[in-house]
């Protein structure tokens, strides 16, 4: 038998993985969990899942051994090795549809974009084996193979149960929103420009630009100041509601699994308000924009506030938190108009 038929035979299996993979790894993006009926054994599940990824790394291993130099598999052999693989991803998948969403949509989001990871971190190793020499070992192989370890990794740092799955997404929102409120106190103490470094002044030039639309009045500044208060009390109650969650999140009934879910979803569209209201900010400053983003931080955050004063993780303590942003948001809101209006 040729050299070159052996190979062609030896990538038919691999094909017919890598096609397996594809569909998969579909399905588990889009499709649903398994409704469990009776009680759900969290830690079971996670006992399980986390031998299958180990089972999936193994395997993913093994195939990028067998092909890392000659000689080639059979594709007897080949076929073995690809079945092998095959199998323990539908053990890993088939695990993963265990976990029901009444244990918490942010947990099962969180789980399910893993899994994903680790399916599409095989379906790349295989085509890598595919598309390069059959028979030689190439930088390409070896950062794909490492990239499912690492992808099979993620499941020991995942959260184990909704309540941590939550505080991950606040976490998330807290570095986001911080950053903004670093980059606009950073513009605000350049000295003139704030766009200088990106716009850059010809090296001949050593008289600053005459554009005056590249820097902030001095009414531009006082209406920033209520703009990035705003800011500041968005970062306030994302800090203030992780330690509610960490202190009182309650994860033994439904009622309060979903409430959980919802403060989830509703901080994750802080950053992006923080981050339309910072940009709109930078000169030159458009007055009607400023306050029409003003007004949606504002009332996103009225909502934010809202859902927790009546969740399940608002005690006596926190309320008096969420009645100070309340005023703080408010005062926010009418000093920043109030600027916006002004000589207008």
């Amino acid at each position: 038998m040729s050299a070159d038929n052996s190979e062609g035979n030896v990538s038919v299996p691999l094909r017919n993985l890598l096609n397996s993979l594809q569909c998969i790894r579909d399905r588990v993006r889009d499709g649903e969990s398994n409704e469990s009926d009776g009680a759900f054994n969290l830690s079971n599940f996670w006992d399980t899942l986390n031998q299958a990824v180990k089972t999936v790394s193994q395997e993913a291993t093994k195939l990028s051994l067998a092909f890392s130099k000659p000689p080639l598999p059979s594709q007897q052999d080949g076929e073995k090795l690809t079945e092998s693989t095959l199998k323990s991803v539908l053990t890993f998948s088939t695990v993963y549809y265990w976990l029901p969403k009444s244990q918490g949509v942010s947990l099962r989001r969180q789980v399910r974009d893993a899994t994903v990871g680790v399916l599409e971190g095989v379906a790349q190793l295989v085509e890598v084996i595919l598309s390069a020499p059959l028979q030689s070992l190439t930088q390409e192989q070896l950062t794909s193979t490492g990239g499912v370890w690492s992808a099979c990794d993620q499941f020991a740092q995942l959260p184990q149960d909704n309540k941590a799955a939550v505080l991950v997404v606040l976490s998330d929102q807290i570095g986001v929103v911080k950053d903004a409120i670093e980059e606009i106190e950073q513009a605000l103490s350049e000295p003139q420009d704030p766009f200088n470094d990106v716009l850059g002044d010809d090296e001949e030039e050593d008289e600053p630009r005459g554009n005056q639309d590249t820097y902030w009045s001095e009414k531009d500044r006082r209406v920033i100041g209520p703009c990035q208060g705003l800011m500041k009390a968005s970062a306030a109650c994302l800090r203030k509601l992780t330690s509610a969650v960490r202190a009182n999140g309650d994860v033994t009934t439904p009622q309060n699994l979903a409430q959980l879910d919802d403060l989830a979803d509703i901080s994750k569209d802080i950053s992006p308000g923080v981050d339309d209201l910072a940009l709109c900010l930078y000169p030159p400053m458009d007055y009607s924009g400023v306050e029409s983003n003003v007004s949606k931080m504002a009332a996103l955050l009225k909502k934010v506030l809202e859902i927790i004063r009546c969740s399940h993780v608002c005690g006596e303590s926190e309320l008096t938190w969420v009645q100070f942003l309340e005023g703080a948001v408010e005062h926010n809101l009418q000093k920043a108009k109030d600027l916006i209006q002004q000589d207008s």
